[in-house]
C-alpha cells in the first residue's frame, strides 16, 4: 500500500495503527504531540481512517481506560503520553496491565534529539530538563518489549513487532518512544497490508504432563482447584464450570481479578482458600500467582500441587516459593479440556459422588453463614460492606460489568457469566477501577457498567479527570464509593503484625485516618452527573435504584457516596 510522500511519519503511524485494528488512542498530550495533532487534523480533513482520539487528563487514567477497554474486548488499544514525565505518571497503570496480562501499546513522545535543525527540534525550555538517558528504563521491567523509533523506514516493522509481542501469550503491555523529529519527518513510501508479522498461536499443554496430572486428580480424595484469573479467557470460564461439575472438584477463587466460575455453581466454595487447605490432598493452581498466603495457612505436606497456566511459575515475580510437584504450561481452557479427556475413561463414579456430597455440605454451610451475616448487618450504621454488596447484586442488570477495586464482597454479590466481574490487579496499583470502568463501557457500550471503589482508591483515581472523561466521551457509568474515611488496609496490616501493639488499641493511628474528605457526590455532580450521599442502610436499595435509573434512562454518570464501616 503506497503512502503519499507528503505524509509525515505521525500520519503514517496513525493510519498504520488503524489498519492493524487499533481503534482507540488514549492520550494526555504535551509538546511532543504536535506532529500527532497535525496528523489528526489532516486525517479529519481527508477522511483518512485513524484511531479515535480519547483524551484523558491524567496518564494513569489514560492507561486505566485502555486497560478496561482491552480486558473486555481483548483488542489492543494504544496510549500516548508526554515524554519522560508522562511515562513516570503511567508506570502504576503499566504495572497493573502487566500483572493482569492486558495487551496495550504504551507509547510516549521523546524529548527532541536535536537542539537546532530539523522540524521538531527543541524549541521550548523544557526540552532540556525533560530528557533522560534511558526514558524507557522506568518501566522496562514491566513491559514485554520496548524500543525507540529511529526513522521512517522502520515504522511498519516496529509497530507490527510491538503489536505481535503484546498479543503473544502471556499477553502484556509493550512500550514505544517516539522522538518528535522522527514522527515529524516525511513517511516512507510503502506499507504492507495486511501485516505478515502476527502473534504466534498459544502452545498446547504437554501430553505427558497432562496424563500425570489426570492420574493425580483421579486418585485424590479431596482435590481442590484454586484460581485467580482463569476466567481471563471466556472459554476457560465455561471449561472450568464443566470440569468442576463433571469430576466434582471444588473451586476457590483467591483474590479473583476475573470471574472464573459462576457464583451459583455447585462447586463454588467461595473466595478464601485458607479454610479449605487442610483437607486438600491435591491442588490444581490454575492461573493464580498467589494460590494461598503461607502466613495464614498452607496445605499439608502430603498435598500434591499442580501449577498450571501460560507461565505456571510466574517468572516475573522475583521470589515465589509455592510448591510445584507438576507444572503444565498452556491456556487454562486447553489444560482443562486435556485433563478432562484423560480423566473421563478412568474416573471412578463412586469417588465423584463422595466428593460431590462433601462439597455440598461445605457449600451449604457457607451459604448459611453468608445469609446470617447479611441479616445481622442489614440495619447497621455505618453501613456494612456486605450489605452494600448485597443491595448492588439485587438491583443490577444480569448483563452488568462490575469493576471492583477492593471493596465489593463477592460472597454477597453474585455473578453467573464470563466477563461480568473484574477485580483490581495483583499489583494493586490504586486508582485503576474508575478508569477501567470507563474503558469497559467504551468497549461494551450496550452493557451497564458499575465501578465499586474505596474512598482511598477513588482519591487516587484523579476524580475530576475521571468524571470529566465520563462526560466528555459520553460514558455513563455508576460509581459506588464505599467510604469508611480511612486506609483500612493500612490499619488491618498494622494490627495483623502487632495485634497487641499500641496502634491496635488506638482509635486514631497515624497514616490511617482520612478526615475531612470532600463530598464525593458533588464532584460527580459538578461534571453533569448525578450524586447522592447514603448513610442509612434502609435507604440504600432506593438510592441504588435511583442511580441505576439515571445511568440507564438519562445516559448520565452517577455516583453514590456510601458511608461504610471498615468491616
Amino acid at each position: 500500500m503506497a503512502v503519499p510522500k507528503s505524509v509525515s511519519v505521525a500520519a503514517a503511524y496513525l493510519e498504520l495503527l488503524a489498519d492493524r485494528g487499533v481503534a482507540y488512542l488514549f492520550g494526555n498530550a504535551g509538546t511532543d504531540f504536535a506532529p500527532v495533532v497535525e496528523a489528526y487534523a489532516q486525517a479529519e480533513q481527508q477522511g483518512t481512517k485513524v484511531p479515535a482520539p480519547i483524551l484523558a487528563t491524567h496518564e494513569n487514567l489514560a492507561v486505566s481506560m485502555a486497560h478496561g477497554y482491552g480486558m473486555i474486548t481483548r483488542k489492543i488499544p494504544a496510549v500516548m503520553v508526554h515524554v519522560s514525565v508522562g511515562t513516570a505518571n503511567m508506570v502504576c497503570g503499566a504495572m497493573n496491565a502487566a500483572r493482569e496480562n492486558v495487551a496495550i501499546l504504551l507509547t510516549a513522545g521523546r524529548t527532541p534529539l536535536n537542539e537546532v535543525g530539523p522540524l521538531g527540534a527543541r524549541d521550548g525550555y523544557i526540552h532540556w530538563a525533560q530528557e533522560m538517558f534511558d526514558q524507557a528504563g522506568m518501566l522496562r521491567e514491566l513491559v514485554k518489549w520496548d524500543y525507540e523509533l529511529r526513522n521512517a523506514e522502520q515504522l511498519e516493522t516496529v509497530v507490527d513487532r510491538a503489536l505481535a509481542i503484546a498479543a503473544s501469550e502471556p499477553r502484556g503491555p509493550v512500550y514505544l518512544s517516539l522522538p518528535r523529529e522522527v514522527i515529524a519527518a516525511p513517511a516512507s513510501n510503502a506499507r504492507r497490508s495486511p501485516t505478515r508479522l502476527r502473534a504466534p498461536a498459544p502452545f498446547a499443554p504437554d501430553s505427558t504432563a497432562v496424563a500425570d496430572g489426570a492420574r493425580m486428580i483421579a486418585s485424590a480424595k479431596r482435590p481442590l482447584i484454586l484460581t485467580s484469573s482463569a476466567g481471563r479467557d471466556p472459554a476457560a470460564f465455561a471449561a472450568l464450570a464443566q470440569f468442576a461439575d463433571r469430576f466434582a472438584v471444588p473451586v476457590a477463587q483467591h483474590h479473583p481479578r476475573h470471574l472464573s466460575l459462576p457464583s451459583s455453581h455447585a462447586m463454588n466454595l467461595g473466595y478464601e482458600p485458607t479454610p479449605l487447605l487442610s483437607d486438600a490432598d491435591l491442588i490444581l493452581a490454575l492461573e493464580t500467582d498467589v494460590p494461598w498466603i503461607p502466613a495464614h495457612g498452607a496445605p499439608p505436606e502430603r498435598c500434591k500441587v499442580i501449577q498450571a497456566g501460560f507461565d505456571p511459575l510466574f517468572t516475573h515475580i522475583p521470589v515465589r516459593g509455592f510448591a510445584c510437584d507438576l507444572g503444565i504450561t498452556g491456556g487454562a481452557a486447553a489444560i482443562l479440556r486435556a485433563l478432562a479427556r484423560e480423566l473421563e475413561p478412568t474416573i471412578d463414579p463412586s469417588v465423584v459422588a463422595e466428593r460431590r456430597a462433601w462439597v455440598a455440605g461445605k457449600r451449604g454451610a457457607q451459604l448459611k453463614e453468608r445469609e446470617s451475616l447479611r441479616e445481622r448487618v442489614a440495619n447497621r450504621r455505618p453501613i456494612h460492606p456486605a450489605w452494600v454488596s448485597h443491595c448492588l447484586g439485587a438491583a443490577m442488570d444480569p448483563r452488568s460489568i462490575v469493576v471492583n477495586e477492593y471493596t465489593l464482597r463477592l460472597d454477597h454479590c453474585g455473578f453467573d457469566h464470563a466477563d461480568s466481574y473484574f477485580g483490581s490487579s495483583s499489583a494493586s496499583g490504586l486508582g485503576w477501577g474508575t478508569g477501567a470502568a470507563l474503558g469497559a463501557k467504551l468497549g461494551a457500550p450496550e452493557r451497564p457498567v458499575i465501578a465499586v471503589v474505596g474512598d482511598g482508591a477513588y482519591l487516587f483515581s484523579n476524580p475530576a479527570a475521571v468524571h470529566h472523561a465520563a462526560a466528555l466521551h459520553e460514558l455513563p457509568v455508576l460509581f459506588v464509593v464505599m467510604n469508611n474515611a480511612m486506609w483500612n488496609a493500612v490499619r488491618r496490616f498494622t494490627v495483623g503484625m502487632y495485634p497487641r501493639g499500641k496502634a491496635a488499641k488506638s482509635n486514631r493511628s497515624a497514616f490511617t485516618q482520612l478526615d475531612r474528605l470532600p463530598a464525593f457526590e458533588q464532584i460527580c455532580a459538578a461534571a453533569g452527573g448525578y450524586g447522592e450521599r447514603v448513610d442509612d442502610p434502609v435507604q440504600l436499595p432506593g438510592a441504588v435504584e435511583r442511580a441505576l435509573a439515571v445511568v440507564a434512562n438519562e445516559q448520565r454518570q452517577a455516583l453514590l457516596n456510601v458511608i461504610c464501616s471498615p468491616d
